[in-house]
């Protein structure tokens, strides 16, 4: 790891502010060019970035990373064909530079229009996911912005890669490949000096554990949209019919288990634990997946491990669940209240009053009724990609998209016009 260079960081921010200048400017024609470069060469150098995945992968193995990071670390060639696959859904998506917000004439002819602008140069640091470089810079790069990335040690192999093959992209369709800078070299103290940028990076978007996304809320200076870890819930109510209950729960914590819209706490309402629990449990311990019960439950299953207050809170990123009986909805939303982390909870009921007060009290950034938890994703929503899921409650709420990653400005156009 080198020492901290000030000047050469600054150095690739100021390249990164000057490209985003030209990117700002690009037309759509030019910036979709550019990314059916990067879903071509994804497809040519798929052995070249698998072998420097492999070599990544093998160290995070001897430093004992968890077998949930070492998931979201892998790419094979499967995935890299959905990543370029994305690449190419993004191409087919509305660009919103320019695009008109509100307008109208004022009594005294002045028009005033409001529009979408690129935000500048976005930031992003996360972990372990090398997808990540290529969704937030695909969406960047079509919003017209530029990125500054710091993608963490264990994928920096795979990252450097993927940098290279986004510069080359840019590059062949006329385009700077300064708008695509990384910190990685430069280690954590690269990623503490991003946070400090203001004077380059316009906003700065973590994506990874809660520790690292409080790190960066708390030290950085620059602008941040917060993209929280994800508790969630889903809620089976008295009324919930038993084929959905398994299968819901089975595929929201058993597909992907290490991505932040699985589930990770199972609430079951008393008057339906003795129906739905034996057959919803049955399917998860058949995946593998490892029961943390509550008193109430491990009175019909004494052999299960007993919750604690520190798994109610836990984000397990692994095939482990918390579940507990609750004695009614009222219950159900009070326990999501004081865990959720606002990203995504779902109830399972055949009772529509009971579906639309759950929809309407529940403060997440995506509330679900008789639904996987894990359709809270970028691409499920038609947004081809992510930048990540904010849950917070500016500027944008949820998967991030396209027009997330822009800003608005005022078009004032008069005829010698002054106020009187």
């Amino acid at each position: 790891m080198p020492d901290l260079d000030l000047q050469v960081l600054d150095g690739r921010f100021a390249a990164a502010k000057d490209a985003s200048r030209a990117l700002g400017r690009a037309t759509t024609s030019t910036k979709d060019a550019a990314l059916e470069q990067v879903s071509r060469l994804l497809r040519e150098r798929a052995a070249e970035i698998v072998a420097a995945n492999a070599g990544d992968l093998d160290a995070g193995r001897e430093q004992g990373l968890s077998t949930g990071l070492l998931d979201r670390l892998t790419l094979d060639e499967r995935r890299i064909g959905a990543i370029a696959d994305a690449v190419l859904e993004v191409i087919g998506l509305d660009d919103p530079v320019g695009e008109s917000v509100s307008g109208r004439s004022l009594p005294n002819g002045v028009r005033i229009d409001q529009v979408r602008v690129p935000l500048g140069v976005v930031g992003a640091i996360y972990e372990a996911r090398p997808n990540v470089t290529i969704d937030i810079a695909v969406l960047a790069l079509k919003s017209g912005n530029a990125v500054v990335l710091r993608g963490g040690s264990a994928a920096e192999r795979t990252n450097a890669v993927l940098v290279q093959l986004l510069r080359d992209a840019l590059e062949a369709a006329g385009l700077p490949g300064e708008a695509v800078q990384t910190v990685d070299d430069f280690g954590r103290a690269g990623a503490n000096h991003l946070m400090q940028a203001r004077d380059f990076v316009d906003v700065l978007i973590p994506r990874g554990s809660a520790g690292l996304i409080r790190a960066v809320v708390e030290q950085a200076k620059v602008p941040v949209i917060e993209t929280g870890a994800g508790v969630v819930h889903m809620y089976l109510d008295e009324s919930a019919r038993e084929d959905w209950s398994v299968e819901l729960v089975h595929n929201a914590k058993v597909q992907r288990p290490s991505v932040c819209n699985a589930l990770e706490t199972l609430l079951v309402h008393r008057g339906a634990a003795e129906r739905l629990l034996p057959p919803v449990l049955a399917r998860l311990e058949a995946a593998g997946v490892t029961v943390h019960a509550d008193e109430t439950v491990r009175a019909m299953r004494p052999d299960l491990a007993p919750v604690t207050e520190e798994d109610w809170a836990t984000e397990h990123m692994s095939l482990e669940i918390s579940v507990g009986v609750v004695d009614s909805l009222d219950d159900a939303l009070a326990h999501i209240r004081r865990y959720s982390t606002k990203h995504t909870e779902s109830i399972v009921t055949n009772d529509l009053a009971n579906a639309e007060r759950f929809l309407d009290e529940v403060d997440a950034a995506a509330v679900m009724v008789n639904a996987s938890t894990r359709f809270t994703d970028g691409a499920e929503f038609g947004f081809g990609a992510e930048v990540g899921i904010s849950t917070q409650k500016l500027h944008a709420r949820g998967p991030m998209g396209l027009p997330q990653l822009t800003s608005t400005k005022w078009l004032v156009r008069g005829a010698g016009h002054v106020r009187g």
